[in-house]
C-alpha cells in the first residue's frame, strides 16, 4: 500500500470560529462575487453563443450583452489575452471545496449552473473541444509559433472540472472532461515521440495530473495511454540522473509537472513516477535549501542551491508556494514523515497567509524578502494573475492537512483550531482542536468570550505576566461508545525543548522529539481531553549563501522589520533575544505574537509577523555584526 496517511473526505473537517474561518469566509465572498456572465464571457465568445437564442429561449450570454466593459474581467482574463479562461478552473475548484465544507446550496447551484453552461459551449464547439480560446492555439504550438501557455490554461479548466466531479459530485463535469480527453487523444496520437517531447518542453502546467485524475476516475485505457503521452521524459529522466535541472528554470512550469508525476504514481502504481517525485524534492528542497518562508524561488525562477543572497528582489510566487504545499502533502501521504507537514506549515503561515490581504482578501503575486520590499495587491477584476487563481484555491483548502487517518487511527498534522467527525468500527467519533485563549496566537486564534472574561474575573485562572513562551492546545474526544484507536500528534520543527502532553491531566512520559509524531494508544471515552504544550522561542535563520545575514522567527512565524532600507544590526545572532525585545505584546483580550522591537541599536525598528504586513515597506533579512568580533 503506497499511502501511509490519507485525507478525510472533503467536508469532514470544519474550521473553528476565528480569524482563519473569517479569512475562509472572505474568500468565499470574493468567489461568489464573480458573476457567471464574466466567468463565462470568453467561453461564450469562442463557442459562438454570445448572442445565441435557441428553442429553449435566450441564453444567459445574450442577456449580458448590454453590460458595459467597465464591469468585465480584465488583466489575464481579458478577451485579448491568450491566457484567458484560466481563472475558470481555479474558480470551480474553490467553489467545490467551499461547498464541501459549508454545504451552502447557493455555492453549489452557481457552480453547477456554470458547469452546465460550459457543457453548452462544448456541444456548440463539436462536443469535444472546450476552452476560452480557439483550437488554433494548439496548432500554433505544433508549428512552433509563439502562444502563451494554452496547455497550462486547459489544465486549470480540467482541474476545476475534476474537483467539481470528485469533491462536489457533479457528474456532468466528468462528461466534459471525457470529451476534452477525446480531443487530446486524437490530437496527440499522430505525433512521434520526438515531437511530443518538444511540445512538452513548452509550459504544459499539470496536464499529466488531470489525465491521471481522469484515469483514476474512469479506468479507461484511452486515458491511461494519454497519461503516459504526457510523461515529460526529458525533465523526469534528468532528475532521475541526479542533474540540477531547476536552477534558473521557471518554477511553476516544473512543480505542476511533478504534481502530475505524483498523481500518476498513485493511480498507476508505476514506481518510476514516485522516484521522479522524490528526486525533484531532493533537488528543489533538500539539496537547494530554502528561505525562512520555505521558498526556493524568486521572480518565478529557482534560485541556485544554497546561494540565495543575490536573489531577494522580486520575491516568492504564490503559485509556487501553493503548489509546493500540495507536493509536500503527496509526500506526507506516502511516508508519514513529519518533516513534510513541517514544510506545509512554514509555507502556510508565511506564504498563504502572507500573500493574502487580511482585510480585502486580495492577492500579492510576489512576496519580497529583501530590504525595503512592498506587497503589490491585485484587484477584484482588473488583474487575474495566475496567483489570483491559486489564491481562491488555497484559501478554500485550509483544512486538508489538519487531520489525517491511517489504519490504526487519527493523525493531527496541523495545529489549526478545527474539528473532524468520522466513523470507526461502526462508532461515530469526533475530535476538536482548541487553542488556549491566553496562550493563543492571534490571528490564528480568535477572540473569545472566555478570553474577555479572563480579564474581568478575579477568581479565574491567572493570566501569564508576559507573552507566553508556548502555544497550548486542547483536543477533546466525542464518541457514542468507548473506542480504541491511536492518536498521533505532530511535534513541530520549531519546538524549544520538550513538548508537554497530558491525557485527562495525567502527563505522558515521552520522549518528545521535534519534527516527529507522538503516538497515544488507548481506549478513548467521550469527553477525554488531551492537552498539548508546544514551547517556542525567538530564533534566527541564516540567509543561504550569506552567513552574516539572518531573518528572525517567533516559532513558525517569520518576522518583518518595518524598515524601508537595509539596516545592519549589532549583536550576537545566536542570542536573538539580545537584538529584539517584546513590543506591544498584549491586546486587551489576547497576546500579539511576533511583535518585537530592536534593543541597543542606533535606530529602532519594529517587527511584526510577515502575514500582518499590508502596505508598509518592510525588510525580512538583516546583516548582523557581532559586537564582540
Amino acid at each position: 500500500m503506497f499511502k501511509v496517511l490519507s485525507e478525510y473526505p472533503a467536508g469532514h473537517i470544519q474550521l473553528a470560529e476565528g480569524p482563519l474561518k473569517a479569512r475562509f469566509e472572505l474568500n468565499k465572498q470574493y468567489v461568489m462575487s464573480l458573476t457567471n456572465q464574466n466567468l463565462l464571457r470568453s467561453f461564450y465568445l469562442e463557442a459562438g453563443l454570445w448572442s445565441y437564442s435557441g428553442n429553449g429561449g435566450t441564453t444567459t450570454a445574450s442577456t449580458t450583452s448590454m453590460d458595459g466593459p467597465e464591469h468585465w474581467h480584465w488583466g489575464w482574463e481579458s478577451p485579448t489575452c491568450e491566457l484567458r479562461g484560466h481563472m475558470m478552473g481555479h474558480w470551480l475548484s474553490a467553489a467545490a471545496r467551499i461547498f464541501a465544507q459549508t454545504k451552502d446550496m447557493l455555492v453549489k447551484a452557481k457552480a453547477d449552473h456554470i458547469v452546465s453552461e460550459l457543457a453548452k459551449c462544448q456541444e456548440a464547439s463539436g462536443g469535444e473541444w472546450l476552452a476560452a480560446f480557439p483550437e488554433t492555439f494548439m496548432h500554433r504550438l505544433v508549428s512552433g509559433k509563439w502562444v502563451w501557455a494554452p496547455h497550462y490554461t486547459v489544465h486549470k479548466l480540467l482541474m476545476g472540472l475534476y474537483e467539481m466531479y470528485a469533491v462536489a459530485g457533479n457528474e456532468q463535469a466528468l462528461v466534459i472532461m471525457r470529451g476534452m480527453a477525446s480531443w487530446f487523444d486524437r490530437w496527440t496520437s499522430s505525433f512521434p515521440q520526438e515531437q511530443m517531447d518538444e511540445l512538452l518542453d513548452m509550459e504544459t502546467g499539470g496536464m499529466l495530473e488531470v489525465w491521471a485524475d481522469l484515469y483514476g476516475a474512469t479506468e479507461d485505457e484511452k486515458h491511461f495511454k494519454l497519461l503516459y503521452r504526457y510523461d515529460r521524459r526529458r525533465f523526469f529522466d534528468a532528475l532521475l540522473a541526479g542533474q540540477d535541472v531547476l536552477t534558473n528554470k521557471h518554477a511553476n512550469t516544473q512543480i505542476p509537472e511533478i504534481l502530475g508525476a505524483a498523481r500518476a504514481y498513485e493511480v498507476t502504481g508505476d514506481e518510476r513516477f514516485r522516484m521522479v517525485t522524490e528526486a525533484f524534492w531532493k533537488c528543489a528542497v533538500t539539496d537547494r535549501g530554502f528561505l525562512c518562508t520555505g521558498a526556493g524561488d524568486n521572480a518565478e525562477l529557482w534560485m541556485p542551491a544554497e546561494e540565495m543572497a543575490a536573489r531577494l528582489g522580486v520575491g516568492q510566487e504564490h503559485c509556487c508556494n501553493y503548489n509546493m504545499m500540495r507536493l509536500s502533502q503527496y509526500l506526507l501521504r506516502w511516508t508519514g514523515n513529519a518533516a513534510y507537514a513541517d514544510y506545509w506549515e512554514r509555507r502556510f503561515v508565511n506564504g498563504v497567509l502572507a500573500h493574502q490581504h487580511g482585510e480585502t482578501g486580495m492577492i500579492s503575486y510576489f512576496l519580497g524578502l529583501g530590504a525595503g520590499s512592498r506587497k503589490t495587491w491585485g484587484s477584484e477584476t482588473q488583474h487575474f494573475w495566475c496567483c489570483h487563481g491559486t489564491l481562491v484555491q488555497a484559501n478554500a483548502s485550509y483544512e486538508t492537512q489538519i487531520f489525517m487517518e491511517d489504519e490504526h487511527g487519527v493523525t493531527v498534522s496541523q495545529w489549526i483550531p478545527s474539528s473532524v467527525r468520522f466513523e470507526r468500527e461502526g462508532r461515530e467519533i469526533g475530535l476538536r482542536i482548541e487553542q488556549d485563549g491566553q496562550n493563543g496566537i492571534y490571528p490564528l486564534n480568535g477572540w473569545s468570550v472566555t478570553g474577555m472574561t479572563a480579564i474581568t474575573k478575579v477568581d479565574s485562572k491567572p493570566i501569564p505576566v508576559h507573552r507566553p513562551d508556548r502555544f497550548i492546545y486542547r483536543l477533546t474526544v466525542a464518541c457514542s461508545r468507548e473506542s480504541e484507536f491511536n492518536l498521533k500528534l505532530r511535534l513541530p520543527w520549531w519546538l524549544n525543548g520538550a513538548a508537554e502532553i497530558s491525557v485527562n491531566g495525567a502527563a505522558e512520559a515521552g520522549p518528545f522529539h521535534s519534527s516527529s509524531y507522538y503516538e497515544l494508544k488507548r481506549v478513548w471515552c467521550d469527553g477525554d481531553i488531551i492537552t498539548v504544550e508546544l514551547p517556542k522561542k525567538l530564533t534566527t535563520e541564516q540567509l543561504p549563501g550569506e552567513p552574516d545575514t539572518a531573518a528572525f522567527m517567533d516559532g513558525p512565524i517569520v518576522l518583518a522589520g518595518l524598515a524601508d532600507e537595509e539596516r545592519r544590526l549589532y549583536g550576537d545572532p545566536e542570542l536573538p533575544e539580545s537584538l529584539l525585545v517584546p513590543d506591544r505584546e498584549r491586546h486587551h483580550g489576547w497576546w500579539n505574537p511576533g511583535y518585537y522591537r530592536t534593543a541597543g541599536q542606533d535606530r529602532g525598528i519594529r517587527f511584526i509577523p510577515l502575514y500582518e504586513i499590508k502596505d508598509e515597506a518592510y525588510t525580512v533579512y538583516f546583516p548582523i555584526k557581532n559586537a564582540l568580533q
